[in-house]
This record gives structure tokens, C-alpha cells and sequence, in this order.
């Protein structure tokens, strides 16, 4: 059950997602409640049973399942035989429910198993016991029956939504974005249905760091809907471990990877399957439970990152308890990994899993998981960690801020030598010789004029839309002396700081395409190793020098403090 209770008044209301109180325009917050039937020992939506009557009592505020394969790991793990008990999962937390108690188990300990002592569990765990698979099933047959009536109202509901939402969209003005995760999964079913059509684009952003298992599922999901066109965005050019070597580890608060092999690559995908498309509906697959961020966002949005989408999110109010109700009830194929005990699959090392996930890994893919360990270990070594070990093991490359102890942040660091004569003439000692590359950097000042100057001189000049000379560049390629001077600069010295995070731009750029996601107009194109603006879409509005820090997303990545 939903309850939605304002923190001013403390007024409830019953199954409803409403922002503000009806009486006090006070904020509202929404509370979930689960039951749990003894009798049946199932879940519950609703307080009372529709199998047998009975009167439930409170569970949790979310649950998952627990597969035949992650029971058979708590046997193990816990010494005991877990045969013909009710085992389901706390959604958000570390509570496993068996017949309605609640058991916690230290998941900390986990991480200092040594690589004999998960061996031993990865052997124990191929005996599994036909009656745990037996037993599931019944289960969840009584869990489905039980929970009919709410799983028939929920989905009735969200078709509607999707219906009235998509109404004067074509089918080649949508797609859906499929990550291969459970909540990508219903999104795609739902759509199909509600739309009353399979031929709605798909988009699987392969990360490269995809679980095996996400890799297989999306292989069955084309062989069973070969009507629908799975479209995979993939950063063809760039390495993981060769970035990670580059720019250090990702971190929560540096998660880089997402803009290098997802973000980045999903946005050029759209900008080629949707070109000429002044408006593109995305379906997503993002709840308001998954995390405290994502239950700031709505289920209709103009996406911030990927340009020209409005955003769907179809379940967004929707509990986990729901998205497997649904999965289970219509036997709909999901990703293996679920089985195993993974909450969540994205990335198999992101610094976002858990330690649990971890755990997981270390288990069913010991030797990528061991490739990873190995890099952290060198990488705490690198920067001067004392106990790289420890270090990594708990966990502590997560927080990890900044770039200090990162030879490539220093890349960052831009050496200018004013001028004693002329505020308005600046002098740059560059990190990186001068090429034609570094020009497309001031295109978004003016128009490049590369025949008034002196061509022995290196001398570039700079125009605005008047053919007025803005700046003149001066520079021989291969050289890594730059002077500009600046003409008729309203501000000089906001000038010079977005001159200086071009030129930081220019030092330091990877091709993570961020520079080409900000672009409202779809001018930028980048790879590794080529940057292009092109003249005629670029309005000079000046978002992909000032949408990030420095002008540079890699440079926000690899700040370092003074003195470092």
C-alpha cells in the first residue's frame, strides 16, 4: 500500500503520488507499506489476504524475491537448510525475510574471504536442491494470485499513461532506452503493449563493462522479439583499463565512465537514428525507489544530458514489490543475474555496486573481478597508499576525489605569461604542441580566418558576425608558443578565462564526448582523436565552455588542489 503523508499537516493520502497537500499546500512524501500473509506466507500489497482472508502484518516498505540460486547461497552462508520456508529480500537494505522473521547477515565479513574460501562457496553453490526450485515456484504462484487484483489496477493505469503520453509521436519519433536491467525490461514490455506494437526502437548503451549475464539476456531478447529493432550505442574507440591507467579509477563522485561509454555514445546514436527529428520520446526505465536522487525526478522531463528528448518514466512510482509481480505474473525473461542475488546490474565494477554485489562478483566472474582487484592495488601503489591492499578492500578508492597523484591532471595546468606592455596580448606556454586541432577550439568565439595574417608567423585572426577582428592567434604548428591579442574586448578578463579553458580543453581532451552532448545544436563531433566544430550549426552560445567547470569535463574530473 501507498500512503502519501504531508510532513506539515500529517494528512493521508491512500494509493497517491501527489507533490503538496489538497489542504495546506504543505510537501508531501510517500511511504509504502508491504504485508506479510502468515497463513500463506506471501507478501502482501494490501493489509488483508485475497487467498485466504487473513489479516496481514506489517513486512517492509519494499521486497524482492529470492531465487532458487540466492537461497541456495544463504544456505551456505547461514550453516542450515532453508528447504520449504518463505524467503524474500529487503528491496533497499540488507534484511533477508524467512517465514515473515527478519535474518541479517554480516555482508562486511564477505569481503575478506580469501580466494580458497570462495572456491569452496562457488563449488557448494552448482548442488542445488530441487526442492528450493520446487518450493519457489509454489511460492510465487500464491504470491501472483494474491496480489491480482493490485498488479491488474497498476498496469491498467501505466498503459493509459503511456497511451495518452505518446499520442501524435510516430513510432521513428520514440525509443525505448534498454539497459537489460529489470526495470528496462517491464518498460519495454509495457510500451509494446500499450503502443500495441513490437517495432519500437530499442537502445542498449553497451558500456564494455557489462555483466556476462546482461550480454546473454540481450542475445535471447533479439532472438525472442525479432520484430523489435535492438539498436546497440558503444564507445568503439576508448578502453576502460587504458582510461582507468590515464585518468585513475572512477569513483562515486567521479563516475567519468558513464559520460566516456554511456552517455557520450547514447547521444550520438540518437543524434544519428533521430537526424531532423525536432523532438524525440524516451522511455525509461527510472523508479522514484531506486535511489534519493532519482525520487527527485518526475515521470515526464526534458533530459538534461542527452538533447532533444522528453523523457518518460512509466513506472516511476513503482515499488520493486511491482516490477517483479509483473516480471513473475507474465513470465516475462529477465537477466540471470537476478537468480544469483545481484539487486542491481549496470557496470560490473562500478564504484556505485555494493559490498554484497561485490561479493557476487568475486564468485561468478573471478577472473575479471581479479583483473580489477589488481589495477586498484597498482593504481593505490601509484599514488602513494600506503596499504594498497586495505586501501582497496574497503573500499576506499570509491571517495576518491580530484586527480592528486595523477601524472595526466596535470595537463590541467595552464602556463601564461602576461604581457608587461599590453593587458590585452597574452602569452601561453602550451603542454601540447600546436596543431591544426587546437583552432577548433576558437571556433566558437568567431570565424577563423586563416589568410589575413602572416603565414610564416603562424597567425590566425578570429571574426564576429560584423567581419570585425575579435583576436589573432599566433603560433607555428609543432611549436608550443602561443600569443593572442585581444581586440575591443568588452570584458577582457572573462575573455581570457574562456580562452584558457579552450586551451585546457585542447591539452587535455580524451574524446569523452561531453562537449558533444552540451551542444544544443549537434555541432561538436568527437573522438579520440579528432575535435570538430562544425561552422554552420555552431551559434557561438558559448554552453560547451561554460557548461562545465574549467570549461572541460576531464578537467573537473582531475581537479588538484593547490600545491599538489
Amino acid at each position: 500500500m501507498i500512503e502519501n503523508v504531508c510532513l506539515k499537516c500529517g494528512t493521508k493520502y491512500i494509493d497517491s503520488y501527489i507533490n503538496e497537500c489538497l489542504l495546506c499546500n504543505g510537501r508531501t512524501k510517500v511511504f509504502s507499506k508491504l504485508y506479510y500473509c502468515k497463513n500463506c506466507q506471501i507478501p502482501l500489497y494490501e493489509e488483508k489476504c485475497d487467498l485466504c482472508g487473513e489479516e496481514g502484518t506489517y513486512l517492509a516498505t519494499d521486497v524482492r524475491p529470492v531465487f532458487p540460486e540466492e537461497r541456495r547461497l544463504l544456505e551456505i552462508l547461514l550453516g542450515k537448510s532453508i528447504n520449504g520456508a518463505s524467503v524474500w529480500a529487503e528491496a533497499r537494505g540488507n534484511a533477508y525475510f524467512i517465514d515473515g522473521k527478519a535474518v541479517h547477515i554480516n555482508k562486511r565479513k564477505l569481503s575478506v574471504l580469501t580466494k580458497d574460501e570462495l572456491k569452496k562457496v562457488a563449488g557448494e553453490l552448482k548442488v542445488l536442491d530441487e526442492k528450493l526450485t520446487l518450493d519457489f515456484d509454489e511460492e510465487i504462484q500464491k504470491f501472483i494470485n494474491a496480489n491480482k487484483r493490485h498488479i491488474d489496477k497498476l498496469v491498467f493505469e501505466t498503459k493509459e499513461f503511456i497511451t495518452k503520453i505518446s499520442s501524435g509521436f510516430s513510432l521513428d519519433e520514440m525509443f525505448v532506452s534498454f539497459s537489460g536491467g529489470k526495470d528496462s525490461t517491464v518498460v519495454s514490455d509495457l510500451v509494446t503493449r500499450a503502443l500495441g506494437s513490437p517495432k519500437v526502437i530499442h537502445i542498449f548503451g553497451d558500456t564494455t563493462l557489462e555483466f556476462p549475464f546482461t550480454l546473454d539476456y540481450i542475445t535471447r531478447f533479439r532472438k525472442k522479439n525479432l520484430r523489435t529493432p535492438l539498436i546497440v550505442a558503444k564507445n568503439r574507440e576508448s578502453n576502460f583499463f587504458d582510461l582507468c591507467e590515464l585518468l585513475g579509477p572512477p569513483s562515486r563522485v567521479m563516475r567519468w565512465c558513464c559520460t566516456v561509454f554511456k552517455t557520450g555514445p547514447i547521444n550520438k546514436k540518437i543524434a544519428q537514428l533521430f537526424k531532423g527529428k525536432k523532438r524525440v520520446l524516451t522511455f525509461y526505465g527510472i523508479r522514484r525507489g531506486e535511489s534519493v536522487n532519482r525520487s527527485k525526478y518526475s515521470d515526464v522531463t526534458v533530459s538534461p544530458k542527452i538533447l532533444k528528448q522528453v523523457v518518460v518514466s512509466p513506472i516511476f512510482n513503482w515499488t520493486e514489490f511491482d516490477i517483479w509481480l509483473y516480471i513473475l505474473a507474465n513470465s516475462i525473461d529477465f537477466n540471470e543475474a537476478y537468480r544469483l542475488g545481484y539487486n542491481r546490474v549496470g557496470c560490473w565494477c562500478c564504484p556505485n555496486n555494493s559490498v554484497w554485489s561485490q561479493f557476487l562478483t568475486r564468485i561468478y566472474i573471478p577472473e575479471m573481478n581479479e583483473k580489477w582487484e589488481k589495477f586498484l592495488i597498482d593504481f593505490a601503489r601509484r599514488i602513494g597508499k600506503e596499504d594498497a591492499e586495505v586501501y582497496v578492500r574497503e573500499g576506499k578508492w570509491k571517495a576518491r576525489q580530484g586527480g592528486s597523484g595523477v601524472d595526466y591532471s596535470r595537463k590541467s595546468i595552464l602556463y601564461f605569461r602576461p604581457c608587461s606592455n599590453d593587458e590585452n596580448t597574452l602569452y601561453y606556454d602550451l603542454q601540447k604542441p600546436i596543431s591544426k586541432q587546437l583552432y577548433e577550439f576558437f571556433k566558437p568565439f568567431g570565424e577563423l580566418n586563416f589568410e589575413m595574417g602572416q603565414e610564416l608567423l603562424g597567425e590566425v585572426f578570429v571574426l564576429n558576425e560584423d567581419k570585425n577582428v575579435v583576436m589573432k592567434l599566433q603560433g607555428l604548428e609543432g611549436d608550443t608558443q602561443l600569443k593572442i591579442v585581444l581586440y575591443n574586448a568588452k570584458n577582457s578578463r572573462l575573455l581570457k578565462q574562456k580562452i584558457e579553458a579552450q586551451i585546457t580543453k585542447y591539452q587535455m581532451c580524451i574524446g569523452c564526448l561531453a562537449c558533444e552532448g552540451v551542444c544544443p545544436f549537434g555541432a561538436i563531433k568527437v573522438s579520440c582523436s579528432d575535435y570538430k566544430i562544425d561552422e554552420e550549426k555552431c551559434t557561438r552560445c558559448g554552453k560547451c565552455i561554460s557548461y562545465f567547470d574549467g570549461g572541460c569535463y576531464i578537467r573537473k574530473v582531475l581537479t588538484i588542489r593547490r600545491g599538489d
